[in-house]
């Protein structure tokens, strides 16, 4: 069985149109779980159905920790459940669910497989994740268009559109909760490809992506965050040098934008005292 597992912000219509093209003409059995992480956003309860479930999160948990309530309770119902981790703000263009259990039995041995997501323009928006330790550059890269296998392995994927097969866990997977938002999932597939799972990307099935429909709306909050999950990153998987020269280029350019651009100069600068409160909290000696 296939659970769809969103996270609502104030995205009732998004989600309402990625349920559409979930059950269009789907005969493959499938549930959409939906954490919801704004309280008094009561119109998502008109979704609510047989087939679409709905977890108060009571606050706005982020996204990694909504995820982790989600997949708790997914876990609890089926162990051996695929989990398509997928964004409110994204939708189908066809059926994908039969491809996908096809997938999944014929390649049991994936335990994260990432999707091509294009934009509603169709270009590329995601189809593969690198990451360059020795200069702490986390990027996406095209690796699917030239290529005709069903999968290819990659450092990490995009937690627009990711999907868990849950037989190859032992334990419910989960995202590191001191990420809010960004960097999240490249952690989460750093994090799992150490304990020795496969990180793949296919393009067998495809999802459309209405890119930061969402996360635009707060273009402060967006920056402040991303800064202090990319700093987080850098930290714990690159090195100090790295990290050094990565954060004084970062304070660098916000002054250089406070003029032009505050709210993103402003967002960068209050990520990087985030990031140092959480170095200091590491450092205090107990006495």
């Amino acid at each position: 069985m296939i659970y769809f597992l969103t996270v609502n912000y104030y995205s009732t219509s998004l989600i309402a149109k990625l349920i559409t093209s979930i059950q269009n003409e789907s005969k493959a059995l499938s549930k959409v779980v939906i954490v919801n992480n704004s309280a008094d956003d009561f119109s998502i309860r008109s979704l609510q159905s047989e087939s679409v479930a709905i977890l108060e999160a009571g606050k706005n948990l982020g996204f990694g920790s909504a995820c982790n309530l989600g997949l708790q309770w997914i876990y609890a119902q089926n162990q051996a459940a695929i989990i398509w981790i997928i964004n409110p703000d994204t939708y189908f263009l066809e059926d994908v669910q039969e491809k996908v259990n096809c997938f999944f039995a014929t390649y049991p041995e994936v335990s994260i497989l990432g999707t091509i997501i294009y934009t509603p323009d169709d270009n590329i928006w995601f189809a593969g994740g690198h990451f360059r330790r020795a200069t702490g550059a986390i990027l996406p890269q095209d690796i699917l268009s030239h290529s005709d296998t069903a999968y290819i392995q990659c450092e990490w994927v995009s937690g627009c559109s990711f999907i868990l097969n849950c037989n190859n866990f032992t334990q419910c997977p989960q995202f590191n909760p001191v990420y809010f938002l960004y960097y999240e999932d490249f952690d989460f597939c750093q994090t799992y490809a150490q304990r020795g799972h496969i990180v793949a990307v296919t393009k067998l099935f495809r999802v459309i992506h209405q890119p930061s429909s969402i996360t635009n709306q707060n273009v402060f909050n967006k920056i402040k965050y991303s800064t202090y999950s990319y700093l987080i990153t850098l930290e714990k998987y690159s090195n100090r040098f790295i990290l050094f020269l990565r954060l004084t280029r970062l304070i660098f350019y916000a002054f250089v934008l406070v003029i032009v651009k505050p709210k993103v100069a402003f967002g960068k600068i209050y990520g990087t005292l985030l990031y140092l409160r959480h170095l200091l909290s590491f450092c205090k000696i107990p006495y």
